[in-house]
């Protein structure tokens, strides 16, 4: 009796001891993953009735961008991870990378050159304590580690990154290498999130996940100056902080995803009304270099995601920010809403290729507009004077699998008022972008 007892007893232990197992076996020590990708655009020429210093030029152009990089990830010990990214570039953009607030390209830096370039874009370590709950299972990926957390759990992620590695990451309209290319559809377009002038900083996140819910904080370090190279290390001084809640659930038994995100960024900003108030003092067109001083900029998102079905997804955003001051780290949109939706091709037999389709509509602010409209001029805008309208964009785009691990995407916008002028456009780009991964 003892013997039985004793061996059902070491049957059960082996038992419960399996899935932990086979959970270690999953779990990576350390991957790399590398991609490439290149974007060619064209647009031909569209009527303007003037042109000025920041202005897309009504000529045809065409431009390109390549960037490839690796990922490398190592896991010290338990619950940390570390990850290391270098990362070249190269490319020209239409129009010097001017007169649009929704520039046709995210894998466009605003550094970019017919010669490459290679950096560091990423040295983070990621901590995870678990909580306890049910477990969730993480796939191999890019800066992620196979293997499994808690869905109680709190992480911190500190180092070199980019802010929107960790906030506002739809799983539709996020990623230039896959999805849409048009940057007020990367993120938010008015989150004038804290990078320097490729995108990267370097700061903190915070993060609580409990179940179906998480909410994140963090802090970052801003450029040393508006859309430059070089940060501002006095991040106790300057500094760009954001908050996000984001709540998971289902409907009808397909996933979905709410966000909600607040920022708050403090720099060495000109202020709309300031230059408009010293040109009409000392004369001459308005420039927000002239009355930079620490001023403080607001704003908050909202974002919504939800699959329809097992192939379809849809998706919206909608933020905001107090439109005072310059464009600091991303583009320039003080008002933007966007929505659209991504179908695999499951149901003409291409299961790996994807079609997307999103509107965007974009708005300034009324100081920045009277600024604009007295020939001031923006990090990327300025016609020299302004009919105002918001500029709206249209993205649509095929990607077209052609092996394992490659696609071909085709790709079309159309911009109306472009940079908010009435004056100028309709613009058309056409893109082909070509991305492969490993």
């Amino acid at each position: 009796m003892f013997t039985t007892r004793a061996t059902l007893l070491l049957a059960a232990a082996l038992m419960a001891a399996q899935p932990a197992r086979a959970q270690e076996q999953r779990e990576e020590t350390w991957n790399a993953k590398f991609q490439a990708t290149y974007v060619w655009q064209a647009k031909p020429a569209f009527a303007a009735a003037y042109s000025g210093a920041n202005s897309l030029r009504p000529e045809r152009e065409k431009s390109y961008s390549f960037s490839a990089d690796a990922a490398f990830g190592w896991r010290p010990w338990r619950g940390g991870e570390l990850y290391f990214d270098p990362e070249v570039v190269q490319g020209v953009p239409l129009s010097g990378l001017h007169g649009l607030g929704g520039m046709t390209n995210g894998e466009q830096q605003k550094t970019s050159g017919p010669n490459p370039t290679l950096y560091r874009a990423r040295l983070f370590l990621r901590q995870t304590w678990g909580l306890g709950g049910d477990r969730q299972e993480v796939e191999s990926d890019a800066n992620r580690l196979a293997g499994a957390v808690d869905k109680r759990r709190i992480v911190l992620t500190a180092g070199n990154f980019a802010v929107t590695d960790v906030f506002d990451n739809s799983a539709y309209a996020h990623d230039a290498r896959a999805q849409f290319l048009n940057w007020a559809l990367l993120a938010h377009g008015a989150y004038d999130y804290a990078g320097d002038a490729r995108g990267y900083t370097w700061g903190a996140v915070l993060e609580y996940f409990h179940d179906d819910w998480a909410v994140r904080a963090g802090r970052f370090m801003q450029p040393a100056e508006s859309n430059g190279l070089p940060l501002d290390t006095r991040i106790f001084a300057h500094y760009g902080d954001q908050v996000e809640l984001e709540h998971a659930y289902s409907i009808g038994q397909q996933p979905g995803k709410l966000r909600l995100l607040a920022f708050r960024n403090k720099a060495e900003m000109g202020s709309f009304r300031d230059a408009l108030a010293d040109a009409a003092v000392n004369g001459g067109i308005p420039d927000v270099a002239r009355v930079r001083k620490d001023n403080i900029k607001r704003g908050f998102g909202v974002s919504a995601e939800q699959n329809l079905t097992a192939d379809l997804g849809v998706f919206a955003r909608a933020s905001r920010n107090d439109g005072g001051t310059e464009t600091y780290a991303f583009t320039e949109i003080e008002r933007s809403v966007s929505l659209g939706g991504a179908l695999k091709g499951a149901a003409w037999k291409r299961t790996a290729d994807t079609v997307g389709v999103a509107l965007v509509r974009n708005g300034l602010s009324r100081a920045h507009r009277d600024y604009l409209a007295a020939g001031g001029l923006g990090a990327f805008i300025g016609d020299g004077r302004l009919n105002y309208r918001p500029e709206t964009i249209a993205e649509a785009y095929y990607s077209v699998a052609l092996a394992r691990q490659a696609w071909l995407t085709f790709d079309f916008q159309r911009i109306g008022n472009p940079a908010y002028n009435a004056d100028r456009g309709p613009v058309k780009v056409a893109s082909l972008r070509l991305h492969a991964e490993y």
